[in-house]
């Protein structure tokens, strides 16, 4: 799998999602994201997603070191010369993943917010990240279909960093897919690689591992779309400026 897969998706229900995944480098958006139905089709929102809402073509990628080492670094970097930092820091992965990773649109975890099912951990200050475990391994760039069908609570240096975990609808075991038992009926053992994955891959940098709230283990499908809903309020209060943005750019 590609060492870093930076992923844009719209999340629905076990028949029918829209989903971007933006990966590690430029690509060309594609129109059709639609508004999202969940819980067997109730409309639980009106809003409609819009993919485009943050592309950005300018980013670029820069990769060090040898691929499937402690070596191997990928770097994001505007063409103006600003870079993706996270507390000051370049962000990184230290080595390969296994699944096509990113993160939906138009959802944000908000830093000011505690969680009190999660340990009280406050938001990341990012969008929701999406784990996508198909067999296909998607392009630089794609834009995927996907539904989720579970979620970690991880918590990264206190901070709540959640993890979608999702299912493109064109993987040919899709349909049988549709909660979290399904995973590991289905793709044995992927959700605990999953977590193991997060929870130790910024020790080669000297860093503790991460912890997971939740009783350590993934989530169902109802919670994952609850944490969607959740983040995506968060969004339309950050983009109507009715929350302080900080540093982050509304532009």
């Amino acid at each position: 799998m590609a060492a870093a897969a930076r992923v844009i998706a719209v999340a629905g229900n076990s028949t029918a999602a829209s989903s971007c995944l933006l990966f590690k480098s430029p690509f060309a958006l594609k129109r059709g994201c639609n508004a999202l139905r969940f819980n067997q089709g109730k409309r639980l929102s009106k809003r409609l997603f819009s993919c485009n809402a943050i592309y950005n073509p300018q980013i670029q990628i820069k990769e060090e070191g040898q691929a499937e080492t402690l070596d191997y670094r990928v770097f994001f970097e505007e063409s103006s010369g600003k870079k993706d930092t996270k507390k000051g820091k370049l962000r990184y992965y230290p080595y390969n993943i296994n699944w096509n990773y990113g993160l939906l649109p138009q959802t944000w975890e908000d830093p000011s917010l505690a969680n009190f099912e999660v340990e009280g951990a406050f938001g990341d200050n990012d969008p929701v990240d999406v784990v996508e475990i198909g067999e296909r391994r998607g392009k630089i760039g794609d834009i995927l279909k996907v539904k989720p069908v579970g979620v970690l609570a991880m918590i990264d240096e206190g901070e709540l960093d959640w993890k979608i975990v999702a299912i493109s609808l064109d993987d040919p075991r899709a349909s049988l897919v549709n909660d979290v038992d399904d995973v590991e009926k289905h793709f044995p053992g992927t959700l605990t690689a999953i977590r193991d994955w997060f929870r130790d891959y910024k020790i080669p940098d000297g860093k503790p591992a991460n912890k997971f709230g939740l009783g350590n283990k993934a989530a169902s499908k109802d919670y994952a779309l609850k944490v969607i809903m959740e983040t995506n309020e968060s969004w339309a209060k950050l983009v109507k400026r009715s929350v302080p943005a900080g540093e982050l750019s509304l532009v």
